[in-house]
């Protein structure tokens, strides 16, 4: 009975594993440098104006198409 009690006692409790896990794997993150952040910002915003530009041109086509479709019909 004293060997098992003994062994529960060395086990860690879930919640420190959890932090001792978490500190190690923060440890692992490799965080971008300055210009790396402004590269990637420029990509990103640069690929939304052109998904905006795509959108507003379907958009724009789109209501030009059936506002012609219904100028026929009406």
């Amino acid at each position: 009975m004293a060997e098992e009690k003994a062994k529960k006692e060395k086990k860690p409790s879930r919640i420190k594993k959890f932090f001792r896990d978490y500190k190690s794997e923060f440890k692992k993150i490799v965080w971008p440098t300055r210009s790396e952040t402004l590269k990637l910002s420029a990509v990103v915003l640069v690929a939304i104006v052109i998904a905006g530009v795509a959108i507003f041109l379907l958009d724009t086509g789109f209501s030009t198409l059936f506002s012609a479709l219904g100028n026929l019909v009406g």
